[in-house]
């Protein structure tokens, strides 16, 4: 939609957001979502400026328009919604207004008191350009507004509001400028930016003391349910390696009877298009997965790219895998770990094609049984232009497929993989642990350009990591890690078993488990609910009813006078739902402090009626000030989890 603009034209557009690296890459929005658009936009002299926003469902002709506002210095705003999931473009369209200057001169010289019967004759021509002379009622009042004897009735007609909206209403449009550029904005469905994940091992999901199936998952899932997590993750399904194959707690050597790494997958009962003998049947996940959601879960599966000497690629394309000079294939090393039960494909080898084709056909087999959302292990260690490919290929024929970056890696190859097409990522929240930490991490993850294409998924812990806040403590700090999880983030997962029972005890000096599930089968008792439990039950529950709690970008940090208290505001954009979050960050000590109300996002008066309920103790407060009191108790709640209700002004 490149224009080829007249001499005349004499705006100047520039900056246009969002977009990412200039229209390299898609904005990701999700359905019903606003696309705030913001722009410099300028002109010689002082003439006013007028802007707007096209926008527009790909595939129609027809613009939609909504209007610009100028926040000063140059910079304009509008926005629009995204309201079915579709692609959308949009771009930006200005023009110099002679009737809005002329307007806003006459306005002054009124004021002035200034004699204006040629301004007047003047905006009597400028009305008959606005439609071209073709609406008897602007004809009418240009004809007034060149009649000399009506002279003080005029005065008062352009001084009134009427004349003000009809300024406002009819832009004066010539020599209009258009952005030379198209945006593109990927509109996916609201999983994709509201989902709440629980990870656990299948093989320890029995009751009975035995080697999990997929039968005792299902036994589990009202638990689940229960607990208010639609997604539930489980870690690779296929059968697992046997030669090379770990030990427990990483022991290079396995003894007979141990279970061996998922992660290590493939053996002589078949590679990623194959279930785990022990676990069941495909026809048992597919039943897994239909009974899931008929409860409103997803069974989210681990897609990792990789292989266990004795999978069957390695025989059958021993090309696909790096060949070392004593004719070895290497398996995986981050130094001076090493896996030699894993083998990383070499995707610079001369059969690439085949070997991309192939890893898109395991996706589509799994999609075919029912798979909506995979977890992908490990993607900063593949090609990105593969994972570009791969993504698109599944979208042209698939709707609605999550796929959640685990890359806790550089943040520019993050932000790359995001940039590509994961739906979400994995993040650095797991090390974000002081109270400015999160504040500075949430205002460059929400206000910062990552905001475009970066859809955060926030984990605690994982199989892979036990924090090194969370070790050795007890209960309150998994529960004040929990709810930061939780309501700073719409999408948040746990490793489940262990953080619900607060299991933290930790290889020495390292962030990793002792005794790690990822080596062993784990009994649970599954029957067992704890305090811990019923936090996270009330917790998700909160944000299942609250849609304020259902974005990451609405957030809004209120001033505190205590540094050990965070306290953040959520709200939807007409007020509708608004939630007030106050952490204490102090595991051990009670914390008061003022916190103060943010009157203009809460759009407040002086005189304050906020009624207060707390949604996991049940009680009520009314807050009738700007700065208001609170004072958490670890050993009681470390938190408060507030639903807000704006009541009228008290006279």
């Amino acid at each position: 939609m490149i224009n080829s603009l007249p001499g005349q034209s004499r705006v100047i557009i520039e900056n246009i957001q969002p977009q990412v690296d200039k229209g390299r890459y898609p904005v990701k929005r999700t359905v019903g979502e606003t696309v705030q658009v913001t722009a410099d936009i300028f002109s010689d002299g002082h003439d006013h400026v007028r802007a707007e926003v096209l926008y527009r469902k790909k595939t129609e002709k027809n613009w939609s328009l909504a209007e610009m506002h100028h926040l000063g210095n140059d910079s304009w705003a509008g926005s629009f919604l995204v309201t079915d999931k579709v692609p959308y473009v949009f771009t930006v369209r200005a023009w110099v207004d002679h009737f809005e200057t002329w307007y806003d001169g006459i306005l002054k010289k009124i004021e002035a008191q200034l004699q204006v019967q040629l301004e007047l004759a003047e905006g009597s021509v400028l009305l008959l350009q606005l439609t071209e002379g073709k609406k008897k009622d602007i004809q009418k009042l240009s004809a007034q507004l060149k009649d000399e004897t009506r002279y003080a009735e005029n005065i008062e007609l352009v001084s009134g509001e009427m004349f003000a909206e009809l300024v406002k209403q009819n832009p004066l449009r010539r020599y209009e400028v258009v952005y030379p550029a198209e945006l593109l904005v990927v509109v996916e469905h609201a999983k994709a930016r509201f989902s709440t994940w629980y990870e656990l091992f299948p093989r320890s999901a029995s009751l009975a003391g035995k080697h999990g199936t997929f039968a005792d998952v299902i036994k589990l899932l009202p638990r689940i349910e229960a607990m208010g997590f639609d997604v539930l993750y489980l870690p690779p399904i296929h059968p697992i390696g046997k030669v090379n194959r770990k030990g427990k707690n990483n022991n290079v050597r396995s003894v007979a009877g141990e279970p061996g790494s998922p992660w290590a997958i493939g053996s002589d009962e078949g590679g990623h298009k194959a279930i785990h003998p022990q676990l069941g049947t495909l026809e048992q996940y597919k039943e897994l997965i239909v009974k899931a959601r008929k409860r409103g879960i997803d069974v989210a599966m681990d897609l990792a790219f990789q292989c266990a000497p004795d999978h069957p690629y390695v025989t059958e394309h021993p090309d696909w895998f790096k060949i070392r000079p004593d004719g070895s294939i290497q398996f995986a090393e981050n130094p001076p770990k090493k896996y030699q039960d894993i083998y990383p494909f070499n995707f610079e080898c001369d059969d690439w094609q085949n070997l991309w084709n192939e890893l898109l056909s395991v996706v589509l087999y799994w999609i075919d049984q029912g798979v909506k959302i995979f977890r992908v292990d490990n993607p900063h260690t593949k090609p990105f232009r593969f994972w570009q490919w791969l993504i698109a290929e599944v979208n042209k024929r698939h709707e609605d497929i999550i796929f959640l970056s685990e890359a806790f890696t550089r943040p520019k190859v993050m932000a790359a993989l995001a940039k590509l097409g994961f739906t979400q990522s994995y993040t650095y929240f797991t090390w974000r642990v002081t109270r400015n930490e999160l504040v500075e991490y949430m205002n460059e993850l929400v206000h910062g350009p990552s905001r475009n294409y970066f859809r955060p998924n926030f984990w605690p812990n994982t199989p892979d990591i036990l924090p090194y806040h969370l070790q050795h403590q007890g209960e309150t700090i998994f529960v004040i890690r929990f709810v930061l999880a939780a309501t700073l983030s719409s999408n948040y997962g746990i490793y489940g078993p262990p953080f619900e029972f607060c299991e933290n005890n930790p290889i020495p000096g390292k962030e990793e488990y002792f005794n790690s599930e990822k080596f062993e089968i784990k009994q649970y008792d599954w029957k067992k609910t704890t305090r811990m439990t019923d936090i996270i039950s009330i917790v998700n529950k909160a944000r299942k009813n609250h849609q304020a709690l259902q974005s990451t970008w609405n957030i809004y940090f209120c001033t505190c006078n205590n540094d050990n208290l965070l306290a953040y505001l959520k709200t939807t954009d007409d007020l509708t739902d608004c939630v007030l979050v106050v952490v204490n960050f102090d595991q051990h000590g009670r914390q008061s402090g003022y916190v103060q109300l943010p009157k203009e996002i809460l759009r407040l008066t002086d005189r304050i009626n906020v009624k207060l309920h707390d949604l996991v103790t049940d009680e009520h407060y009314t807050w009738t000030q700007e700065w208001n009191y609170v004072e958490l108790d670890p050993n009681k709640l470390p938190f408060h989890l507030f639903h807000l209700t704006i009541h009228e002004s008290f006279a």
